[in-house]
């Protein structure tokens, strides 16, 4: 290849990765753009997990053997059988040098010295490859994984300049992977309550949003239980906000626990003593049940005085739910009514009859009850 093929395979390498919007997008397209520049016939994907001293397949792609997943869920090594990721590395650096890539071949030693070389021998024969390129990911100045490509029995082998220039894609690929982490911490800040590290207010409009077009669109179950922490002002104002702060965290995890009931839930922190779980597909007695559960463990916590907690699902006769905002007035309809009745259970809506009082308070005009909260996505009713 070229030195112009090979800027190009550089840049489409880095588009490919700044493109991705996942991390499973990003290793993918990794892969992917280091096979393609290198004219391999596989690329791997692998990160060394440090605590549990194994390198773990992230990613498979090009001409898998049957025994390799794109996204393999248990793929993984034990370091100890390439010891270059650590010991070689490590030696190399002090040494002054850089982590440059290296080759392999199926005509290798399968049984050669203690090391490394015969176990990429005999994965090479094993799954009908000639030879690959394994080339280090450095990240914050420390091994982070590496990229693995191979050729097919008859191809040409990899040669030096192939490793150098393995070398510099796998910087590329260094830098691709620093930038998704950068935005996955920052999209996890973003939809993170800081204080309980719940799912916080915009999580919560985005997926509500979501769940009522699958509801309109087909059918789906989507039930929202809202709820407010009794007594937190009080903890405050005679404790301290350090003493409130820890009852937040402390019913978070209540909540979060009551939510592991239900499949697929999100548990979430709306703000100040609000909170709410947001389920779709469980069936709305088993969402009536996790709230029951809910105030019972809130009414044994130590402090604050338990829970106000309202429930709404689109299988309860509560009207056609064409919007995020009118499931989300039932629900807090019904949490304000169990909190007037001073309710140690849940309220929940459409429960009462046909002139059942949450769903008259909830569709009530605006002038006679201000809304309380107002969501993002303000579709017709």
């Amino acid at each position: 290849m070229g030195e112009d093929n090979r800027l190009a395979a550089v840049v489409a390498l880095a588009q490919g990765m700044a493109a991705a919007h996942t991390p499973r997008e990003c290793w993918h397209a990794a892969a992917a753009g280091a096979c393609r520049a290198l004219d391999g016939s596989f690329a791997a994907l692998s990160v060394w997990e440090r605590e549990l001293g194994r390198l773990r397949v992230l990613v498979n792609v090009g001409e898998r053997a049957p025994d390799e997943e794109e996204f393999p869920e248990a793929e993984a090594y034990p370091v100890h059988q390439f010891p270059e990721i650590t010991e070689f590395l490590h030696e190399r650096w002090a040494g002054g040098g850089g982590p440059n890539a290296w080759v392999e071949t199926a005509e290798g030693p399968a049984a050669g010295r203690p090391g490394y070389s015969h176990q990429r021998v005999a994965a090479l024969r094993r799954r009908g490859r000639g030879c690959c390129l394994v080339a280090p990911i450095v990240l914050h100045g420390r091994a982070w994984g590496e990229l693995y490509v191979a050729r097919a029995v008859r191809a040409p082998v990899f040669d030096r300049a192939d490793a150098d220039f393995a070398t510099v894609l796998a910087s590329v690929v260094a830098a691709g992977i620093a930038q998704t982490e950068r935005l996955e911490e920052a999209r996890r800040l973003a939809y993170t309550d800081a204080l309980t590290g719940l799912a916080n207010r915009r999580a919560v409009d985005v997926r509500l949003d979501e769940a009522v077009e699958r509801h309109r669109a087909e059918g789906a179950v989507v039930s929202l239980v809202v709820c407010d922490l009794n007594g937190l002002k009080k903890v405050n104002d005679t404790c301290g906000h350090a003493v409130g702060d820890r009852l937040l965290e402390r019913f978070g995890s209540v909540l979060s626990l009551c939510g592991a009931m239900l499949p697929g839930a999100l548990a979430a922190r709306l703000g100040g003593d609000e909170f709410c779980l947001l389920a779709v597909g469980p069936p709305a007695d088993d969402v009536v049940k996790a709230a029951d559960e809910l105030c019972r463990r809130a009414g044994e916590l130590e402090l604050g005085e338990g829970v106000a907690c309202g429930v709404a699902s689109t299988a309860d006769p509560i009207g056609p739910v064409r919007s995020a905002r009118r499931l989300f007035r039932l629900a807090d309809a019904a949490q304000y009514r169990a909190k007037a009745l001073r309710a140690g259970r849940p309220v929940v809506a459409g429960r009462e009859g046909p002139d059942d009082p949450v769903v008259r308070l909830a569709d009530a005009p605006p002038p006679e009850r201000a809304e309380r909260r107002s969501f993002r996505g303000r579709r017709g009713l």
